[in-house]
């Protein structure tokens, strides 16, 4: 089913979006977020919010765009968590689905469709997959050592169900996961864990022979490396994806198992493995196409049409093999027309405080905790992207949060727009009755010439840096023009020129609107709920003014911002934007976050408990 463009693609039906002869369109996914948790920030920020952010921008431009997501379903990690909750996987996924969904539309997600993996379109695709890479030669069958529980599982383990120390030199990390450390990232072979336990009982398993099916990557070195030379170019991959890639390529790529021994995930339709079901990272990355598939019937419109369609993906940086190699490969195997991956935009690691954001472990802020702050999403949204980990980690801290909110927020931004409108909304006399007025001088205005041609210089730098998906620099360029902004306020001292220079006045006041709309355009894309409450601040409809399209010559509107707003037009109710964040507040989150979940919940009880014993005292 079509849905509205709203936040995790909730709304009203609507035709699907299909790419259109003549236009650029713009392909979008996010890292399928895994089911078996509630998103932290650092989550957030490397996938989601980033393709968000980059879709909304493409849309601002007159692009033709469809954003795919939805929840990654299949795997060990989900059958470990039923395990744990003792209910099946498919309930774990029903249950974590809708926790993402709403954690996405508080925070203005704009997906086209949030999807999830464990659809029947799903094992068509990728059985579908399967069958082309069986067919072409691509597979080959091989007897692999891998730990079986002999305690209360009896079960071969999967890689995820099994957590030793890591074996990699100079790391030893003790909670090691049998696919990967979490530490220090490194791919692991369950087998060469120090000290193994089953996840599940805790026993000590031990290693058996099994067959199972692999991808023969060195096969299709060749195909992959004429691919990526091309894409990694023309498509201007973040260096950190190129490096991981070319590190991968330069180890020498190793055949790659594609099946497990799992019940839950796309059964492998083959008789000798039927009762196998395909590795995650070999069925996830096929989500976005069965995503989209159930988005729409005509779904090879976008995944077989590499001529007219360009494939954005966003995600954190251990995902990158996974996107780079392994999906790429497999479709190159196929030997069809498949659209593949023009440009990776790939995020170091958020931490938190002084230590990592952990879901294993519940450490961090999570995308529920956030709304729980009170602190509204384009805050959110404003502090994680101004503070996107591009080229190397960044951390979150609540001093920060506070100083970018109260500094940059509040007292710029917010207070440029309100000082600009509250003085056209003042009475006449004083102000201007909330009517904009006539720029009459504009053309001969020293003072208004030189903000056009330095905010005309930035428009451009702003849009050169967003089409290379440099997000943090677009927004560090947007609120340059706000900075720009209040200077020319305070240099014109449009106070004096009410009464001396009437008409100077008004060609000051009239420009400084004209910014406070241009700001709500170009700031859409990193917080979009503050750009549609200036809009309405400003009494104009979003869907009539919101655009920079090139072949509309909006982009050279805003070298004349005098002109962007009409004279004569009513301006709606201003109001403060923002509300700034006091140091007892920044204190109790801090204390309110400490440590894991666990801690928090455990912390919490005690407290109602005190408080149920003090008051039946």
């Amino acid at each position: 089913m079509a849905e509205e463009k709203t936040a995790a693609g909730q709304g009203q039906e609507r035709k699907p979006v299909l790419p259109v002869a003549g236009r650029r369109n713009v392909l979008v996914t996010s890292a399928l977020p895994y089911v078996n948790n509630v998103p932290h920030l650092g989550n957030l920020v490397g996938c989601v919010l980033s393709a968000d952010a980059y879709a909304r921008y493409c849309r601002l431009r007159g692009h033709n765009v469809l954003f795919i997501c939805g929840t990654d379903e299949y795997g060990t990690a989900t059958e470990a968590r039923a395990l744990q909750e003792g209910c099946s996987p498919r309930e774990i996924c029903d249950r974590y689905h809708a926790l993402h969904r709403e954690v996405y539309r508080w925070f203005g997600i704009s997906f086209d469709h949030f999807g999830r993996t464990s659809s029947p379109e799903q094992t068509e695709i990728c059985q579908g997959v399967f069958r082309r890479l069986l067919d072409n030669g691509w597979l080959s069958e091989k007897t692999i050592q891998q730990l079986h529980c002999g305690g209360e599982c009896q079960r071969f383990l999967a890689d995820r169900l099994v957590e030793g120390s890591c074996p990699v030199q100079g790391c030893g990390y003790g909670s090691a996961r049998g696919d990967q450390c979490e530490k220090c990232g490194e791919l692991l072979n369950s087998i060469d864990l120090i000290d193994p336990k089953c996840k599940v009982c805790g026993s000590t398993p031990s290693v058996r022979d099994t067959d199972h099916l692999f991808l023969e990557l060195p096969l299709l070195k060749e195909k992959l490396e004429r691919y990526i030379d091309g894409a990694s170019g023309d498509g201007s991959w973040s260096q950190n994806a190129v490096q991981v890639t070319n590190a991968w390529l330069k180890g020498g790529l190793k055949p790659r198992c594609i099946t497990r021994d799992l019940k839950w995930g796309v059964p492998v339709p083959h008789d000798k493995y039927k009762d196998k079901v395909f590795y995650v990272w070999f069925d996830a990355p096929i989500g976005y196409i069965s995503i989209t598939a159930c988005y729409t019937p005509e779904w090879e419109k976008w995944w077989k049409n590499p001529e007219n369609v360009e494939l954005y993906q966003f995600m954190g940086k251990d995902n990158v093999p996974f996107h780079t190699v392994m999906f790429p490969s497999t479709l190159l195997g196929t030997g069809e027309n498949w659209t593949l991956l023009k440009t990776i935009s790939v995020t170091e690691y958020l931490n938190y405080e002084s230590g990592k954001f952990s879901k294993s472990k519940g450490i961090g802020v999570f995308g529920n905790d956030a709304r729980d702050t009170n602190i509204p999403p384009e805050v959110w949204r404003y502090y994680l992207l101004t503070n996107r980990p591009e080229s190397s980690d960044t951390q979150f801290t609540w001093t920060d949060l506070q100083a970018k909110l109260n500094n940059e927020l509040v007292h710029k931004l917010g207070n440029f727009i309100n000082r600009v409108l509250s003085f056209i909304a003042k009475p006449e006399g004083v102000g201007y009755g909330s009517i904009i007025p006539p720029a009459t001088n504009a053309e001969s205005h020293p003072l208004t010439q030189a903000i056009s041609e330095t905010v005309g210089k930035l428009v451009d730098q702003y849009i050169d840096a967003m089409d290379k998906v440099k997000l943090k620099q677009g927004l560090k360029i947007a609120m340059a023009i706000c900075n720009e902004g209040n200077a020319y306020l305070q240099e014109s001292q449009f106070w004096k020129l009410y009464k001396e220079d009437p008409p100077g006045c008004a060609t000051v006041i009239k420009t400084s609107a004209g910014l406070v709309y241009l700001l709500a355009c170009l700031l859409e894309p990193f917080m979009p709920s503050f750009s549609k409450e200036v809009l309405q601040q400003l009494n104009l409809c979003p869907e009539e003014h919101l655009s920079f399209f090139d072949e509309k010559g909006e982009r050279d509107k805003a070298k004349r911002p005098w002109d962007l707003i009409p004279p004569g037009h009513r301006i709606g109710k201003p109001a403060p934007l923002f509300k700034g964040l006091d140091d007892k507040a920044v204190k109790g989150f801090k204390e309110k976050f400490a440590g894991s979940q666990a801690e928090r919940r455990l912390r919490a009880e005690v407290a109602t408990q005190l408080e149920e014993t003090q008051l039946s005292s």
